[in-house]
């Protein structure tokens, strides 16, 4: 029974179809945990309802968020073109640094949905003996794509600003210009509402990232019509000026999509979500201790290990099956979570467990609380 690993396949009595959380269900959801009962009608509900955690369950919801995903990533790549397309016209019109900034930084934020769609499509294909958990990290690759696109519309940006103060020019069209301006503010901030709930709804950082990018893109829109209010001020030095702030505001961009990213790279998960594992895999009757539980993101599935100790005379049938009880209490707990790894060790009569799963894990136990 020692070093009895569970894996995340295993079949349970009933397939699975309800969503996973806190949001599907409450903090006295699983019984013996909770403060108090689950109502009737929710335990009622809970064992009527379809549930399971089959292979088969997992494609297929894979397969929905990337097609919500790749739908959002699509619509916003058209209404940020259009936004660019005008742009880029009243540009070459009017000849507005400012609002050439404006257009590259838009056209770059659009062209993001290629790289994002690859790697939702990516994450589609199945694991394999070579990608043994799949193809989601394509979802970081593209993050760092995004990041180096954010850093050329800088230098770009940048470069057409300086240029312009060394090489002053009258801005015409100045109406034009204005409305160019909140076009773009208005078209960002459609895609970054959009993006950002679809993230949300699907777990994933890159579209979310790419959502709060758009947004700060339309801010900078705005800024362009300080460009146009100092050339018709007969102050046309503002817009170059204001073209330099928006590679500011870029920048800044950047530095947040990078930090992004490199979290993701290095496996970074939400402190909150490691403790509400362990809270989960506490409140599961027959679970002595909790050791080291561990997530990490693959594209926008989260998966997890995580140590138990259970009682010394138990049965590998019985520690299975407290093992399979404790993955489902963590599936249900945790957003987006696929799958989980459970280590189970027992404790001898009148030992510790803290002492027993730091003696068999050969490092100090992380347990917290005892059922």
């Amino acid at each position: 029974m020692e070093g009895n690993r569970h894996p995340h396949a295993h079949p349970h009595a009933h397939p699975h179809a309800h969503p996973h959380g806190p949001e599907a269900h409450g903090p006295d959801a699983h019984g013996p945990g909770g403060s108090r009962p689950a109502p009737l009608r929710r335990r009622l509900a809970h064992r009527l309802r379809p549930h399971g955690h089959e292979a088969a369950d997992k494609v297929d919801t894979a397969l929905e968020t990337s097609r919500e995903g790749l739908r959002t990533l699509w619509l916003s790549l058209l209404v940020l073109g259009l936004t660019t397309a005008v742009q880029a016209v009243i540009t070459v019109l009017s000849g507005s640094v400012a609002l050439l900034g404006d257009t590259i930084h838009n056209a770059t934020d659009a062209l993001t949905a290629v790289p994002l769609g690859i790697a939702f499509l990516l994450g589609r294909r199945a694991a394999n003996r070579r990608y043994t958990y799949g193809y989601g990290r394509a979802e970081d690759l593209a993050g760092m794509l995004i990041v180096a696109a954010v850093a050329a519309s800088a230098v770009v940006a940048a470069w057409a600003a300086v240029d312009r103060l060394l090489h002053p020019r009258d801005i015409t069209h100045l109406w034009a210009v204005a409305g160019a301006a909140l076009a773009g503010f208005a078209g960002n901030e459609w895609v970054a509402r959009y993006r950002i709930r679809t993230g949300r709804r699907i777990g994933s950082a890159a579209l979310i990232a790419d959502g709060l990018h758009a947004r700060t893109d339309g801010f900078t829109s705005l800024a362009v019509l300080l460009g146009a209010g100092g050339a018709a001020l007969g102050r046309p030095a503002v817009d170059p000026v204001v073209g330099l702030l928006i590679t500011a505001a870029i920048l800044y961009v950047l530095v947040g999509a990078a930090r992004a990213v490199g979290r993701r790279l290095m496996d970074s998960v939400d402190p909150r979500l490691v403790e509400t594992a362990e809270e989960a895999l506490r409140a599961v009757a027959g679970v002595r201790g909790v050791g080291q539980v561990r997530m990490r993101w693959i594209g926008h599935a989260l998966r997890a290990e995580a140590d138990i100790v259970v009682d010394a005379h138990l049965t590998v049938v019985q520690a299975h099956a407290l093992a399979a009880a404790a993955e489902h209490a963590l599936i249900h707990a945790v957003p987006r979570l696929t799958g989980a790894t459970v280590h189970t060790d027992h404790t001898p009569t009148g030992e510790d467990p803290h002492a027993s799963l730091a003696h068999h894990t050969g490092r100090p136990p992380l347990v917290r609380g005892m059922t």
